[in-house]
């Protein structure tokens, strides 16, 4: 398949999604393979076959049975998204937490071939849970470096919006990855895009040439804004 078989896939996807929650679509999901290893079973019920079908036919339940399992555990993280933290926010420089997030990453992106850059703009201060708000940062350029080009860039970009900070990921997709679009990868950025709305924050797609892009808009911290907004006065 070409270079933009992923993109294909995540539009493909989000046609498929349109009036559906992610649960909801996820739960669909689930159909294909458990029909598949519904047949696979009652061919290995039939005993008028051949050793060698038996074992293909137990290959491809095994196969099936995979492909539900990443299905289940992206489900799971759905549903832990529901449950209730006490856990109070705390002031976050999120420039420190994408440039740690890029270094942390920067081997696995070496040994896909990509590479990765951060661009920070001015200081930008956010008030959220600093575990979770770390693993997705962390979450979703790992997907993107998954989903990405082998000898391509993933560009890494924070600005200061109107009452939020930015942050636009953006790579240039690779071949489509097995059961697209419910590969791994894919399915991350599902989870991952319900987990940023969850905290909050808006998540947006767009494609510009040959590069796909996530713009995260996150709320930023108030008296952050005034202090921004107070000195751009002064110049």
């Amino acid at each position: 398949m070409s270079g933009a078989g992923p993109q294909l896939a995540l539009v493909q996807q989000s046609s498929a999604m349109d009036g559906r929650s992610p649960l909801a679509h996820l739960l669909h999901a689930l159909n294909q393979p458990l029909t598949g290893l519904q047949c696979s079973i009652e061919l290995a019920l039939d005993g008028r076959r051949p050793a060698e079908h038996y074992v293909r036919t137990l290959s491809e339940g095994l196969e099936l049975v995979s492909r539900m399992r990443v299905l289940v555990e992206a489900l799971r993280e759905l549903a832990d998204l529901q449950m209730p933290t006490a856990i109070e926010p705390a002031v976050i420089l999120l420039n420190n937490l994408l440039r740690e997030a890029v270094r942390e990453l920067q081997p696995i992106a070496e040994s896909s071939n990509v590479r990765l850059s951060v661009l920070n703009s001015a200081p930008l201060l956010v008030r959220a849970d600093s575990g979770p708000l770390t693993g997705l940062v962390f979450r979703t350029i790992e997907c993107a470096i998954s989903l990405s080009r082998r000898g391509s860039e993933v560009r890494i970009e924070s600005t200061s919006a109107p009452n939020a900070a930015s942050v636009t990921i953006s790579w240039t997709p690779g071949s489509a990855p097995q059961h697209s679009p419910f590969s791994r990868p894919e399915l991350g950025l599902l989870v991952a895009r319900a987990a940023w709305e969850h905290l909050g924050c808006k998540c947006t797609e767009s494609r510009t040439g040959d590069r796909q892009s996530w713009t995260i808009r996150i709320p930023v911290v108030e008296s952050m804004r005034q202090n921004s907004n107070s000195e751009g006065e002064r110049q």
